[in-house]
């Protein structure tokens, strides 16, 4: 089998980071060589942007947020993504450039345009072959999110790039995550090929994970042909 490049895309809050650590689980119980990683933050480079990225008290202009997203994920494609492809491994990545189109250009410039030309130069044709967007109403998704934060606070783990819950993205409000959870929908039909939309609204982590897994099997076996 080839390298498959799998995306995990969606709103706060809708379980994303979860189902792509149980979908690696389940890709490596295949005994299918998988990278794990995540944007931002998948290098040690990322890792310093993500930190400027999401901290509450970093004031960034639109473009600056643009373009250090868009720097993290040259780095990460370069030394992260590229070389696993190469040597035919799974990748599942926990956001990738659909995020950037959906938060940064819907969101915050209302299209896509610049965002898109920007990302196509930091990925240089590296687009996934599977995007599962893990959909969710935006209050549903911000109130799990601070569900989450109070879970980690009780068992004394203490949620570093969170302030009352949220990051500086996160916190902004509930109008912006509306035009990013309708700019992914737009997203979907543009490129109908590759994504696959989950409404995680009502469901539990299992249901969701299996609907990922049927997803994903579908991919591998379509690979194997």
């Amino acid at each position: 089998m080839g390298p498959i490049f799998i995306t995990l895309e969606g709103p706060d809050g809708s379980g994303k980071s979860t189902q792509a650590v149980l979908l690696a689980e389940r890709l490596r119980q295949m005994a299918l060589p998988v990278v794990l990683t995540r944007e931002p933050g998948g290098t040690s480079v990322g890792q310093k942007l993500r930190e400027i990225l999401l901290d509450p008290n970093m004031r960034l202009s639109v473009m600056t947020e643009v373009l250090l997203m868009a720097a993290d994920r040259a780095q990460h494609v370069q030394e992260v993504i590229k070389p696993a492809l190469k040597n035919n491994m799974v990748v599942v990545c926990d956001r990738y450039v659909d995020s950037s189109l959906a938060y940064q250009g819907f969101g915050l410039m209302g299209e896509i345009s610049q965002v898109k030309a920007i990302n196509e130069a930091a990925i240089e044709s590296v687009w996934p072959d599977l995007t599962i967007l893990l959909d969710v109403d935006p209050a549903v998704g911000l109130r799990r999110h601070r569900q989450r934060k109070g879970a980690y606070e009780a068992t004394g783990i203490r949620h570093s790039e969170c302030t009352d819950g949220l990051d500086r993205i996160e916190q902004r409000d509930l109008q912006f995550h509306q035009k990013v959870r309708d700019g992914y929908h737009i997203l979907a039909k543009l490129y109908a090929e590759r994504f696959v939309v989950i409404d995680t609204t009502e469901l539990g982590i299992e249901a969701v994970a299996q609907r990922v897994w049927e997803s994903v099997a579908q991919r591998l076996e379509i690979a194997h042909r």
